[in-house]
């Protein structure tokens, strides 16, 4: 009954917590015809996402302990069963040996019946002269009778015994299987409402997402202007170390990132790592890439144009895709032999992918791969050579063989960095060579960690030593920024960094307005901070999930995204964090 009755207010519980939700569902979606529509339903969508996170906050901690009872009773249930097993058992035994009891007793009551029927207790004295043998006998006579009845009587009781227990089994297994049946019935119930909850809950992150994609141009040409090549072959990488550099202030906070853009297939320095630690070209491939195998498709014509994407500008040669290969400058010919050929294969590739087997043209530049009409020749042209027609293929077709210069210690699927379908070759990758459980683990282990934008503050400012350093007055805005926006998703469009004309054509609040806004709400506003900690990094991924800021106005704690999305809207000139695991450093 008890069970039965929690799993009643378990039920209505979860019914509580998510059906407003979902009955919110047709007030948000994310199509909007102009910037004042689009303003307005992220403002209604940030709402209903604030007072869903409202009504769960407080059944967090009761929702935890509704699932550890039900753990116990689950445990409970296979307690029980356990102990029917073992009752189950005990009565097959005792039935074996009653069986045996019952076939006496049968026989005891048979001659009891024919001795009370036949016996004349007067007989023995009419017919004996020895009175002292008549007594005896009428004595062993009434202890037979006496004995035959007590053992007729415990069997009798036995029966009794063991009819009750086999009726109390059956019983117990009957109300254990209507509870295992209430408890999947109600499990599934509120699995389903789970489901539903979870599912608006994507919609809405969604719908969010979509409409701040439409506001947030903004943020893709700051990283562009940031100029980080996406491969080795746009030249030197030049990522300066911050660490080295003096702000003039102090304490100074600077935000490193783990690589640089974009992350999707093969790491160009990992495949260097994994080549100076021994490893094949098919190993190296093999890591970064899924793909069934290798075909040769040498044969095949290729058309390079002087645009910027496929089939863009004029063709400015034409050759054959082994003569196309010998002329891409993506890596240093110094490199470890297996590096060029991992490359040299990922190069024909990927190029028979973006061309369709040779139907369209191909760019010159780092948009598609590196080009120029002379052959690199040296160790690039051997490496050519040793893998001349390979190309990766999947399901009999070339893959698109993304590569980039430097991921950080961690790849990611397509999907995850451009959006989109998942394409089933690219995969998440711990571009190391060890478990990886803290920074120092990844500083050491990961394969591209001799590339000089492994670990590196991206932007700067003419002043302040040119550095990415910044202030602790600085750090307190971006944490207001991310408060005001939680308490009030209308006012993003203000929120913008103040030394940039604002995107949104309205104007962009400074720290001051910030910290009014934000009070003005109920909220207490950071005026310095004096410590930021990464509270939480997914080291299987490759995310920071968490960072805390400590100032006068205590410590909150921020989801990762949630502040690298932020702080690149609001932080000065150009300075950024360009990827999703991030770090601190201070001076």
């Amino acid at each position: 009954m008890k069970f039965s009755r929690f799993l009643s207010i378990f039920l209505l519980a979860v019914i509580i917590l998510f059906t407003p939700s979902v009955a919110l569902a047709q007030s948000c979606d994310g199509n909007c015809g102009d910037r004042d529509e689009c303003l307005r339903k992220i403002e209604k969508c940030q709402e209903e996402w604030n007072q869903m996170e409202k009504a769960k906050a407080p059944h967090v901690s009761a929702l935890a302990k509704m699932e550890a009872d039900i753990a116990a009773f689950q445990a409970s249930i296979k307690k029980i069963e356990a102990d029917l097993v073992k009752k189950a058992a005990a009565i097959l035994v005792a039935e074996d040996e009653l069986s045996d009891a019952l076939a006496l007793a049968t026989r005891r009551i048979a001659a009891l019946y024919r001795r009370t029927q036949t016996y004349n207790p007067l007989l023995p004295f009419l017919t004996s002269t020895n009175v002292g043998s008549v007594l005896r006998a009428f004595t062993y006579q009434h202890v037979v009778i006496d004995e035959d009845k007590k053992l007729i009587g415990q069997t009798a009781v036995s029966i009794r015994d063991l009819e009750t227990r086999k009726a109390e089994l059956e019983k117990e297994r009957i109300t254990l299987g209507t509870l295992k049946e209430d408890l999947d019935r109600r499990a599934a119930s509120v699995r389903k409402l789970v489901g539903e909850a979870s599912a608006y809950q994507s919609k809405l992150s969604s719908a969010i997402a979509a409409l701040s994609a439409k506001q947030q141009s903004f943020l893709a040409a700051k990283l562009s202007g940031l100029n980080l090549p996406s491969s080795l072959g746009a030249g030197p990488l030049y990522c300066t170390d911050d660490r080295n550099l003096n702000p003039g202030f102090s304490p100074a906070f600077a935000f490193f990132t783990y690589g640089i853009p974009h992350r999707v297939g093969m790491n160009q320095y990992g495949a260097l790592g994994r080549a100076n630690d021994g490893h094949s070209y098919d190993r190296i491939l093999r890591a970064y890439f899924n793909f069934d195998d290798y075909q040769d498709k040498g044969g095949i014509t290729i058309k390079v144009n002087n645009g910027n994407g496929v089939n863009q500008g004029s063709v400015i040669w034409t050759g054959s895709l082994e003569e196309y290969v010998k002329r891409i400058y993506e890596v240093p010919a110094s490199w470890p032999a297996e590096a060029l050929k991992a490359q040299a294969i990922a190069a024909r590739s990927y190029a028979l992918y973006s061309t369709d087997n040779g139907n369209n043209s191909i760019c010159a530049t780092q948009s598609c791969q590196v080009f120029k009409t002379d052959p690199k020749g040296g160790a690039w042209d051997q490496a050519v050579n040793d893998t001349s027609g390979k190309v990766m293929v999947q399901g009999g077709a070339a893959i698109a063989a993304w590569f980039s210069s430097t991921d950080g210690g961690y790849t990611f699927q397509n999907n995850d960095v451009w959006g989109g379908s998942h394409r089933s070759w690219t995969k998440r990758t711990r571009d190391a060579n060890g478990d990886i459980s803290s920074f120092s683990d990844l500083q050491s282990k990961a394969y591209d960690r001799s590339s000089p934008c492994f670990y590196a503050a991206q932007g700067f400012r003419n002043e302040y030593g040119k550095s990415a350093w910044l202030k602790s007055e600085e750090v307190a805005d971006m944490a207001n920024v991310i408060l005001l926006a939680r308490k009030d998703g209308g006012t993003k469009e203000h929120l913008y960094q103040p030394d940039k004309p604002n995107p949104a054509g309205t104007d962009t609040w400074d720290r001051d307005r910030v910290k009014a806004e934000l009070k003005s709400r109920g909220g207490t506003p950071f005026n310095s901070v004096s410590g930021i900690s990464i509270s939480g990094v997914d080291w299987g991924l490759g995310r920071t999930t968490g960072i805390t800021i400590s100032g006068d106005a205590g410590s909150v704690t921020f989801e990762g995204s949630e502040f690298k999305d932020f702080f690149n809207l609001r932080a000065p000139a150009n300075i950024q964090i360009v990827g999703p695991l991030f770090n601190i450093e201070r001076k």
